[in-house]
């Protein structure tokens, strides 16, 4: 039977990921930081004007340099950190990236929806290139997220590979 416990597989999946996380964030930050549209009837819209998108720019930000940083890291023998540091920022990086796609989702929402409980209507038909780049920044979020995930999903088997399986008890 073979051995599933490839550690070189497992650095080689890490390092990948790490990278590949890296453009997803920063193109995420990019097409929400550039991403304005005018409306001669409504006015200007940039992404600073709803603090969900300025949320989104925060959090890519940190994803892209730590992914940056803790790949540079996992490159360096004589650099030791723990399996533990690497299980505890991935998932905070993680649930951070869940909470601004969850912010952006939910403006993205109410702007093609509107909410007519509070007056508000759908925004997206006078502001649809501002809609279109954002869907564009949420999908690239989500890209992102999903390398976080399965990184958080390595790095907490290598943390609790460590320990021996529980002992069952014969009662």
């Amino acid at each position: 039977m073979a051995e599933t416990n490839n550690p070189s597989l497992f650095k080689f999946l890490d390092f990948s990921l790490r990278l590949c996380s890296v453009p997803f964030s920063i193109a995420a930050l990019w097409l929400t930081v550039t991403n304005r549209q005018d409306n001669p009837d409504y006015g200007n819209l940039e992404f600073h004007n709803l603090s969900g998108l300025k949320y989104l720019v925060c959090i890519s930000a940190i994803a892209a340099v730590y992914a940056f940083l803790a790949a540079a890291v996992s490159c360096f023998r004589w650099f030791i950190v723990r399996a533990w540091v690497f299980f505890v920022s991935d998932q905070i990086v993680a649930y951070l990236m869940v909470a601004s796609g969850a912010a952006v989702g939910e403006i993205l929402y109410i702007a093609y929806n509107g909410d007519r409980e509070v007056s508000w209507s759908e925004a997206c038909s006078s502001y649809g290139k501002f809609c279109n780049n954002m869907k564009m920044a949420l999908i690239f979020q989500a890209l992102g997220f999903g390398c976080f995930f399965l990184l958080a999903i390595i790095s907490a088997f290598r943390a609790f590979s460590v320990f021996p399986p529980p002992l069952i008890s014969s009662h």
